[in-house]
């Protein structure tokens, strides 16, 4: 239904609002609903300035009644930006300053709107990184980073965004605002709130700033690239690695189906085979990290290990960093529907791997498989004819079957997407159905009308009852 949001042009804002066609267009769909063909039309975008801003609009929204769906760069995969009860699309990216550097404490604040690559751009000149960037961090903002609580490929050594946040400001739907955390390395003082805001998707409040932890950079970086004959040789290769204390900052696998899609894209010569890639970094020492690693690897039938330093990495790099493109664009006539991204153990990762290629020998589906390996972190894309609809049905088949062996190994359904409007389906296999209700009973004490990004996250939203999540008990 549509929502009446004409007070917005009587409210004290230093944004801007905006109720014409093209721009409500623009915000209807994320990266992944838009390659999906899936998108629903807010009412109105409101660019708040500032977070007095973001506190006037979302009261107002409130007693109204009109839904207020946060939303920055749209680079999310699930939906999660998605505004699935119209209302209003809370535009962040403006908000997107530096607000304080202090490098003798390796912290930086910035505001929600930030790209991931500009905060390394603040900080480089005082040695200093923000390691958890997803791979995505050039086109995608902080605020969504902590709103899905994403990594990337270096979560193998430094972890994933909850790990970097340090306290926060945040917007509740009542217009109130709400500083968790502190600039201190730790705290046991009262309820963890920083932790709970971060992955919540924008469902429990409005995120206005963030202060990030940084690290020192590495004086020594490398790159390494390792090719195996079977892809069961490189996912055995990759757990030995992380069971045996291997050092390494990245390990991505890349499957004989991505690696065939990457060349062609790229125009570049490597043998369509697995891949394993790694990035090492350490002050001292490097080389012998990475002759430990090529000797774990040799055991598992290595063909071939070569190295680069840090400034002909991006050619080393070149097919893993490109792939998501190339699986796009490799036949026009056939479409990614899911984007995967389970996680489990790592001992259950080659487990997980041969799982999901024989699943689609049995469908007869071409579904390439990469991933942030290091952390058991398994991405895939189901390619499909969607005008076959037999074909269709099985890639449905396919993803269900791949995210509940996932659960059952002990892993997740999704290690860094989100749940949003993909994955509600999973939330209580995974959880169980006593957690899930104790996160609707903080959804309600949060948002008890159920104002902030309605219709993500619980399983009965994909039918689209917003009213009955939102009921006080």
């Amino acid at each position: 239904m549509t929502h009446d949001c004409s007070f917005l042009a009587d409210l004290a804002l230093s944004g801007e609002v905006s109720f014409g066609d093209s721009v409500r267009e623009s915000h209807a769909a994320d990266f992944g609903a838009e390659e999906r063909g899936e998108g629903v039309t807010p009412d109105a975008v409101v660019w708040p300035e500032s977070t007095d801003d973001v506190a006037t609009v979302l009261p107002a929204a409130d007693e109204r009644g009109v839904p207020v769906t946060p939303y920055a760069a749209g680079t999310s995969l699930e939906g999660n930006a998605v505004p699935a009860h119209r209302g209003i699309s809370l535009d962040l990216s403006r908000m997107d300053a530096v607000l304080d550097v202090r490098p003798d404490d390796f912290q930086i604040d910035v505001e929600p709107g930030i790209l991931g690559a500009q905060v390394d751009e603040a900080v480089a000149s005082e040695g200093l990184f923000f390691p958890p960037l997803p791979s995505s961090g050039d086109i995608s903002t902080v605020g969504g980073m902590i709103a899905n609580d994403a990594s990337g490929m270096k979560t193998v050594k430094y972890g994933e965004v909850a790990d970097w946040v340090l306290a926060l400001e945040v917007v509740l739907a009542d217009g109130s605002v709400v500083e968790t955390g502190s600039r201190a390395a730790k705290t046991s003082s009262g309820y963890n709130l920083t932790d709970l805001f971060v992955g919540s998707e924008g469902t429990l409040g409005v995120v206005t700033r963030a202060t990030l932890e940084l690290a020192g950079r590495p004086e020594q970086i490398r790159g390494a690239r390792a090719l195996f004959p079977s892809l069961d040789d490189a996912a055995e290769a990759v757990f030995d690695a992380v069971r045996s204390g291997a050092d390494v900052a990245t390990i991505e696998l890349v499957d004989e189906d991505s690696a065939r899609m990457a060349n062609a894209y790229t125009g570049t010569d490597l043998p369509d085979v697995p891949m394993v890639f790694l990035e090492f970094h350490a002050n001292h020492g490097v080389e012998r990290e990475i002759e430990f690693c090529e000797g774990l690897f040799a055991d598992h039938d290595c063909r071939r290990f070569e190295t680069a330093d840090e400034d002909a990495m991006d050619d080393l790099w070149r097919a893993r960093e490109e792939l998501a493109y190339a699986v796009q664009l490799w036949d026009p006539d056939l479409t990614a529907l899911h984007p995967g991204d389970v996680t489990v153990p790592i001992s259950d990762y080659p487990e997980m791997v041969r799982f999901v290629k024989s699943q689609a020998a049995d469908r007869d589906l071409l579904v390439p498989c990469f991933g942030h390996a290091g952390d058991g972190n398994l991405h895939y894309s189901v390619l499909v004819d969607e005008d076959d609809d037999a074909e269709v049905e099985r890639a449905h088949d396919l993803y269900e079957a791949t995210v509940e062996k996932a659960i059952d190994l002990g892993g997740t359904a999704t290690g860094e997407h989100g749940i949003g409007l993909g994955k509600r389906e999973f939330l209580e296999s995974e959880h169980g159905p006593e957690t899930v209700e104790a996160m609707r009973r903080l959804k309600r004490a949060f948002d008890p009308r159920d104002t902030l990004n309605p219709g993500k996250m619980f399983p009965e939203t994909a039918e689209g009852e917003r009213v009955r999540l939102g009921e006080s008990d």
